[in-house]
């Protein structure tokens, strides 16, 4: 009997995509489950609305001789799909394919695509485990040089966001596309960094492990390159689609905005037991921004690097908004080089997708030493300024206790032209702590003085007294002295008028889409 005849070749089809389908194959599948951890394909297919993936390059593979076989999708399964009804670019490792290495084919398709969304305004999303580049692909004159980022590449003006996770061993290509995310978020227990602990022993003779080079509690404290932090894979692609639900799908457009329950008009009925009217006790500002918040709207980033400053993506009046607030629980309030970084990342990342800034000062100045110095403080506080004077988006600051120096500046007071300035009655706005510059001031006075101790009080009390905010709002230099109650209720009203009645103030001109992520 004559073999039934296939024209359209469905069944070579069928054929390749089962290959393409069978990734590094059942045992090293079978490896990565006893990790606890899911393969590529499983991983989109959890982060995805169901049956969305349409995945582009599925039957791609090396073009080195010999490996074509062994290399299904070139290590990089790459697609559009849909998360809440929006469509994203999903770009996976797939670890069971030589170790995730990649290659010149699998990184030309996943920079393409990623060059293509950006173009079309659509989020991208990369879900990293692996070991750097392809050594045969990236070797000699023509390896080196065919297997360079195009310009088109990761980098990028940010027209879409661009979020990684770190969900494996992670060395070169991740980390340089985790460097240039928006977000970044680890699977604790995985690695993030340039090169591995025993490339490093090779070429440096230093001895470190993988954990020390590049693991989550690393990221967490030490470099803040990492910004969320996931218990298990699971957690993780959960807080990815939790990201994406605050950020617009480009540039050109607002951030979503979500149903609130809370009435706008309603008073913090409970605010003053959350904030001490006495300046020298310390409370965490954590509580006052939930007060201020949607309810369970809070989401902070780089929550463990330089406590002193928390920045935080959230809801207000359904709004997405950009928080940066003094944390007096740690260094009383007072920045490092740590918070300014935090402070450039996170304008930079609400400025260019069109989210408001909203700042709550209670800071004694930046934390001054030599440990700042060596860390190049003076420089990262004027990028922080330049970085808010380069920011488009409305922007409200409340005064709630403290504001001193030129911290006072960066949090967006003064002249740095903030759609609506408020201060609490219990603001303290100066250039230092009475108590430091009373022995500036008069200190040759105390020193001839009958009464050192007296006089130097008094001298403090009359500082303190120019400090109040009164003398500054009867010079119009602070819009509002508000009833701490109304904080929310100004709020609402102040972004609701930035954003004018059509919205198209919300947007941002976007003069730091160009800018690093951390400075």
């Amino acid at each position: 009997m004559t073999p039934k005849r296939d024209p359209y070749k469905i069944d070579v089809l069928k054929e390749k995509e089962a290959w393409a389908l069978g990734m590094g194959g059942e045992d090293k599948i079978l490896r990565q489950h006893r990790k606890n951890r899911l393969t590529a394909r499983e991983r989109i297919d959890a982060l995805l609305d169901r049956g969305t993936f349409d995945e582009n390059g599925m039957l791609a593979h090396s073009d080195l001789p010999g490996v074509q076989d062994v290399t299904p999708a070139d290590g990089k399964i790459c697609g559009f799909g849909m998360v809440d009804n929006r469509e994203i670019l999903v770009t996976a490792d797939d670890v069971t394919v030589l170790a995730g290495a990649g290659g010149r084919v699998g990184v030309g398709k996943s920079h393409r695509l990623a060059g293509y969304a950006q173009r079309k305004g659509i989020p991208c999303v990369t879900l990293g485990d692996a070991g750097g580049a392809r050594i045969p692909d990236i070797m000699g004159s023509d390896g080196m040089m065919s297997m360079t980022y195009p310009i088109s590449g990761p980098p990028r003006n940010r027209n879409a966001p661009l979020i990684t996770a770190i969900m494996g061993e992670c060395f070169g290509g991740p980390t340089w596309t985790a460097s240039v995310s928006d977000i970044v978020v680890q699977v604790k227990g995985t690695v993030m960094a340039v090169g591995g602990s025993s490339i490093l022993t090779i070429a440096t003779g230093e001895k470190s492990t993988d954990e020390e080079l590049g693991g989550w509690k690393l990221h967490a404290y030490e470099t803040g390159l990492v910004d969320l932090f996931a218990e298990n894979e699971s957690d993780c692609l959960l807080k990815i689609r939790r990201i994406l639900s605050y950020l617009p799908s480009s540039s050109s457009q607002l951030p979503p905005v979500a149903p609130c329950d809370d009435d706008p008009r309603s008073e913090l009925e409970t605010v003053m037991d959350v904030v001490p009217a006495d300046p020298k006790q310390a409370y965490d500002m954590h509580h006052l921004i939930e007060l201020i918040a949607d309810q369970d709207s809070v989401l902070e980033l780089k929550p463990f690097y330089d406590g002193s400053l928390i920045t935080a993506l959230a809801r207000i009046d359904g709004h997405v908004t950009g928080i940066l607030a003094n944390n007096p629980m740690v260094t009383a309030g007072a920045m490092g080089p740590g918070a300014c970084e935090k402070a450039i990342g996170f304008i930079t990342l609400c400025d260019s997708f069109n989210i408001p800034l909203l700042f709550l000062h209670d800071t004694p100045g930046f934390l001054v030493g030599k440990a700042a110095e060596e860390r190049k403080l003076g420089l990262k506080i004027m990028a922080f300024i330049q970085a808010l004077h380069r920011s488009t988006v409305p922007r409200v600051s409340v005064i709630v206790r403290k504001s001193y120096g030129m911290a006072h500046c960066n949090m967006s007071g003064g002249r740095m032209q903030s759609d609506q300035l408020y201060a609490w009655p219990t603001a303290d706005i100066s250039f230092m702590a009475p108590e430091v510059a009373v022995n500036v001031m008069y200190g040759r006075k105390l020193q001839n003085s009958e009464d050192p101790e007296g006089l130097r009080q008094a001298y403090i009390d009359e500082l303190n007294k120019g400090s109040e905010p009164w003398e500054g709002a009867g010079l119009n230099l602070i819009d509002k002295i508000i009833h701490p109650k109304d904080t929310r209720r100004q709020i609402i009203r102040a972004f609701r008028r930035a954003r004018g009645s059509n919205g198209e103030g919300g947007f941002s001109q976007r003069l730091l889409a160009g800018w690093p992520r951390m400075l």
